[in-house]
């Protein structure tokens, strides 16, 4: 009855806080659930980011996403960076907002809000035993392989090649969740294909919708990219346009990319292997702790994430809302419990050797891991 009564109160709040009309719903992996305003001006980027997790008639919504901001009632001053109450934050340079009592959260904007949602979609994530993480992942004979990584590291080349294997389902070349019950939890998410990945993908450039840069200008444009994002984030359309036809990649669903991949949506975890770029010349794996590797697939998630997404985690456990120590902490044993027992890598490879050439040593140095550690 009580569990009842507080969904009920949980659908008054959001109703209250987006007014009536339609809503697109989304469940993760029962982990997290969220409704998003169609009237919303972010409700296609999260529809498109979110698509794996579409769903119908939810019960509760752990994150509401609305496109109106909602007054606050003398609220408490941050300086110049934002305003907040007890269960409220207004961050006034990207114009948030973000209300939680601490079970659910309400967010509300006009500008584009997946960023804003990532962090929380965690945070709800970590309370039922999950904790999202940077990664490409896929399963290998119907055990889970993970390989946290950098950006920019060969991600989403690795995948290309690894679905080739007789035996391998792709999960995600970007996200995913770790389970405290040692599960990963697979998010095939759209994919961004850049100029260098046309060895690689060579089916996505045949009838191209759109010029790309030469290969040789992708940094300085992704640097460029990176130093508007915030920017253009702010009017939602602009950035609709922008992701769609930017030069800089083309976004495509991971059927599309990999069309004779088979795609896995959980399955048991194997290995970890973090996969990193270095100064050297020729590749180096080298075993690791556990500890170790928790305390890298938090980092660099967080540091992963966009700057309003740590800027927002910053504002809720500066302001009390979300007790940053205690998140981290209980994101930390989630990964700890995942992780037990199972073999933790470090593979580098070398910083100048090319996408193709990384991605082809990436998958021999992790299939000949994944068999030895079987072999134990």
């Amino acid at each position: 009855m009580t569990e009842v009564k507080g969904q009920a109160v949980a659908r008054a709040r959001g109703d209250r806080a987006g007014g009536s009309g339609a809503w697109l719903e989304f469940d993760l992996h029962g982990r997290a659930t969220m409704r998003v305003q169609a009237a919303a001006a972010t409700a296609s980027i999260l529809a498109e980011m979110f698509a794996p997790f579409r769903a119908t008639g939810l019960a509760a919504h752990d994150v509401t996403v609305t496109g109106q901001l909602q007054p606050l009632r003398e609220p408490s001053h941050a300086e110049h960076e934002y305003r907040y109450s007890d269960q409220a934050l207004h961050l006034l340079k990207s114009n948030v907002q973000v209300e939680t009592d601490g079970a659910d959260f309400r967010v509300h904007g006009t500008r584009e809000l997946l960023t804003t949602v990532l962090p929380l979609i965690d945070c709800v994530a970590v309370q039922r035993d999950a904790a999202m993480f940077h990664a490409a992942t896929f399963a290998y004979r119907g055990a889970g392989i993970a390989l946290p990584a950098w950006g920019g590291v060969g991600k989403t080349s690795t995948i290309a090649k690894l679905v080739r294997v007789d035996g391998v389902e792709f999960m995600g070349d970007d996200w995913a969740f770790a389970s405290g019950d040692g599960q990963i939890l697979g998010y095939a998410k759209p994919m961004f294909i850049k100029p260098h990945h046309r060895p690689i993908y060579p089916h996505l450039f045949e009838k191209r919708r759109k010029p790309l840069i030469p290969k040789t200008l992708s940094k300085p444009v992704a640097e460029f990219t990176t130093l508007v994002h915030p920017l253009v984030t702010k009017y939602p359309h602009l950035a609709g346009f922008t992701r769609r036809w930017s030069p800089e990649h083309m976004m495509v669903t991971p059927q599309q990319a990999l069309p004779h991949a088979k795609i896995a949506t959980a399955a048991p975890l194997r290995a970890s292997i973090f996969v990193e770029r270095f100064d050297g010349s020729s590749a180096v794996l080298t075993e690791q702790t556990t500890e170790w590797m928790v305390s890298r697939m938090i980092g660099n998630f967080h540091s992963e994430l966009a700057r309003h997404s740590r800027d927002v985690l910053t504002a809720l456990g500066a302001t009390g809302l979300v007790p940053i120590h205690t998140f981290f902490a209980e994101k930390a044993e989630v990964f700890r419990r995942a992780l037990a027992d199972k073999p933790a890598a470090l593979l580098r490879v070398p910083a100048a050797w090319s996408a193709d050439r990384a991605s082809d040593v990436i998958v021999e140095n992790v299939l000949r891991s994944v068999e030895a550690a079987d072999q134990r």
